[in-house]
C-alpha cells in the first residue's frame, strides 16, 4: 500500500520515523516499506551521527547518496530489495560498517577501491547483475569478511585472489554461471559453508579436500551442477565422499586433464536470466 502514497505522505511516514528517533536518542532506524525513492525523502539523516543500524530494504532507491558516509558509527545498513545500480565510493570509507546487505538490486558494477571497508565481516551482493570483469582490484583485501555472499550473478570465474580472504566462513555462490573454482579455494582455511549449487561446475579443484567441509557446523551445496561421472557418482553417495574422492590420485589425474582439455572444449550452456527482477527496469 506504500507504493500508492504521494510523496509527502511517504515523506512525513518517514520524517516521524526520524524525529522519534532523534527524541529518544534511538540509534536504530527501521524504514523498511516506507515507499522511498530517494534519500532526499529522509531530510537531515546523515547529521544523525549516533545511529549504528539503518534499515532501508524494500524501497524504491536507486541512488545512495555519498553523504551516507557522514554517518560515522553506522555499524549495519540494509538496502537489500531495492532498484540500486551503483553504489558510492563513499561506502567503503565508513570506519565502523561491519554488515552491508545491497542483495535483490540492479548493481552492474562497483565503485573503484571497493575493497577498503576497514572492518566489514558481512558483505552481501547476491541477486545482481555482476560478474568477474567488474571486481575492483582490491575487492580481496578485505581481510575482516566472515561472510561474502555472491549467489545469483553472472560470475563465470571467481578470481584466485579469493585465497586472500583468511577469515572467511562463509562463501555463497549458487546460481552463477561458474566454470571452475580456482585452487586458491583451498586457502581460506577457516571456510565453514560453501554454497555452488545451480552453476556450470564439471571439476572440483583437489584442494577443496583440505577444507573442512565435513563437521557437524558445516555446509557444502553443489546439487545442480552438470558433474564429470566420477563425482557425480560419489555425490550421490554423499559429500564426504566426494570430499574423500578429491584427495585420490585418480582424482587429480583426471582434474589435470579435464583443465587442459576443458578450456578448448565447449562449457555447458548458460542459464536463461533474462527474467530474472534484478534485469527488469522500472
Amino acid at each position: 500500500m506504500s507504493q500508492c502514497l504521494p510523496v509527502s505522505a511517504k515523506m512525513s511516514k518517514a520524517k516521524k520515523v526520524l524525529d522519534e528517533a532523534r527524541e529518544t536518542q534511538n540509534r536504530e532506524l527501521d524504514l523498511v516499506d516506507k515507499g522511498l525513492s530517494s534519500f532526499e525523502e529522509l531530510p537531515g539523516l546523515f547529521n544523525m551521527s549516533n545511529i549504528t543500524r539503518l534499515t532501508l530494504s524494500h524501497n524504491k532507491i536507486s541512488v545512495i547518496s555519498p553523504g551516507i558516509a557522514n554517518l560515522l558509527n553506522l555499524e549495519i545498513l540494509n538496502l537489500s530489495n531495492n532498484q540500486l545500480t551503483e553504489l558510492p565510493v563513499s561506502l567503503s570509507s565508513m570506519p565502523k560498517l561491519r554488515i552491508l546487505n545491497v542483495s535483490i538490486n540492479r548493481l552492474i558494477n562497483l565503485p573503484r577501491g571497493f575493497g577498503a571497508f576497514p572492518v566489514l565481516e558481512v558483505l552481501d551482493l547476491s541477486y545482481n547483475n555482476l560478474n568477474e570483469q567488474v571486481l575492483p582490484g582490491n575487492f580481496f583485501g578485505m581481510e575482516t569478511l566472515r561472510a561474502l555472499y555472491l549467489g545469483d550473478n553472472d560470475f563465470e570465474y571467481i578470481p584466485k585472489e579469493v585465497g586472500q580472504l583468511k577469515n572467511l566462513q562463509i562463501l555463497g555462490l549458487r546460481d552463477n554461471d561458474l566454470l571452475e573454482l580456482p585452487r586458491e579455494v583451498g586457502d581460506l582455511v577457516r571456510l565453514r559453508e560453501l554454497h555452488i549449487q545451480n552453476n556450470r561446475l564439471q571439476v572440483l579443484p583437489p584442494e577443496v579436500s583440505q577444507l573442512d567441509l565435513l563437521s557437524n557446523k558445516s555446509v557444502m551445496k553443489m546439487e545442480e551442477n552438470p558433474w564429470v561421472n566420477p563425482i557425480a557418482e560419489q555425490y550421490l553417495l554423499g559429500i564426504s565422499h566426494v570430499i574423500e574422492y578429491l584427495k585420490t590420485e585418480t582424482y587429480k589425474i583426471i582434474y589435470n586433464r579435464h583443465m587442459q582439455a576443458g578450456r578448448s572444449g565447449p562449457p555447458p550452456p548458460k542459464a536463461d536470466k533474462s527474467k530474472k527482477a534484478s534485469r527488469i527496469r522500472a
